[in-house]
Parts: C-alpha cells; sequence; structure tokens
C-alpha cells in the first residue's frame, strides 16, 4: 500500500483541479449517445438511399421518355428527306402544274441585261392544276339526262326545247 506523498505550494494547488481518488464515469449517457448515433446514422443512411433510388426512377423514365422522342424526331426527320429529295420535289412541282424554268437573264447594276429571257415551256400532255370551275364535270348518279345535256335530234333535224330552262345544280351529300 503505497501512499502518495503530500503536495505542497503549487503543486498541491495544481493537484487539486485533477479529481482525486479512483472515480468512475457514469455509464447510461455514454450508451444513451453511442445508440443515438447508430441510430441517426442509420436513419440517415435509409433516407439517403431512399432518394438515390427515386433519382433512379425518374432517370429511367427521362431515359424512356427521351428513346421515344429521338425515335419520333428521327422519324420526322426522315420524313423530311423524303419530302426533300430532288425526284419528290419534282413530282410535288409537276403535281402543281409547274413546269422546269427557261433560261435564265441577269440583270447588272449599271441596269444592262445579261442573256436572254426566254418563257418556261408549256407540257401540252398534262392536265392544269388548278381549273376553271365550269370545267370541272359533275358526275350524274341517277339514270336522268342531265337538263344541261343536249337534246338528241328530232327527225325533223330541230333539236326539241327542253321543257324548263334550269342549271344544273351539284348534289351535295348531307343536305
Amino acid at each position: 500500500m503505497s501512499r502518495k506523498p503530500e503536495l505542497k505550494g503549487r503543486a498541491a494547488r495544481l493537484a487539486r483541479l485533477f479529481p482525486s481518488g479512483p472515480r468512475q464515469a457514469a455509464r447510461t449517457p455514454f450508451v444513451l449517445l453511442v445508440v443515438l448515433l447508430l441510430g441517426g446514422g442509420l436513419i440517415g443512411l435509409l433516407v439517403l438511399n431512399s432518394a438515390l433510388s427515386e433519382g433512379s426512377f425518374k432517370m429511367d423514365d427521362l431515359q424512356k421518355d427521351t428513346k421515344s422522342l429521338t425515335d419520333e424526331q428521327q422519324a420526322l426527320q426522315r420524313d423530311i428527306d423524303s419530302y426533300s429529295a430532288p425526284d419528290a420535289l419534282q413530282r410535288r412541282a409537276r403535281e402543281l402544274g409547274m413546269v422546269p424554268g427557261g433560261d435564265p437573264a441577269f440583270l447588272n447594276p449599271d441596269g444592262t441585261v445579261k442573256g436572254v429571257p426566254s418563257a418556261a415551256p408549256r407540257v401540252a400532255d398534262e392536265e392544269p392544276a388548278v381549273r376553271p370551275p365550269e370545267a370541272i364535270a359533275l358526275p350524274r348518279t341517277t339514270g336522268t339526262p342531265s337538263p344541261a345535256a343536249p337534246a338528241p335530234n328530232t327527225p325533223g333535224g330541230t333539236s326539241a326545247p327542253s321543257a324548263a330552262p334550269t342549271e344544273a345544280i351539284p348534289e351535295t351529300p348531307g343536305r
């Protein structure tokens, strides 16, 4: 059994600042602190994991949307390319009644004309895209002759007068 020596002066004052004797720290607050830290850490990891998985689902949805929109954009680009192809443009221009242009003439800055202008040649075998209303023949589905049709010649050589002078009125379905 050893005894501690008595301290005097400055050493005695410093010794009073330190606790004397073997004391045991209270275990309950320490255990509670460790349990709270572990529980908080687990809850934090759970929240973080949930947020990451939610972000992953959103990312998958956005990737699917991006893929479908990319496919749609490529389909539309293919349509544009097919309409912009030279043969398609030429076909559509002919459908609209357009013909290839003639020789061009250019106007110089001083006002002189360079080249000899000529009109575009008209193709005779094609029907014009825009026709006047009187040129459009209206089909009749009934077996009666139309009042606008000429009457057959009578044996006397003259045509029989029509009973009533009426114009052909086109029938509109649903009226």
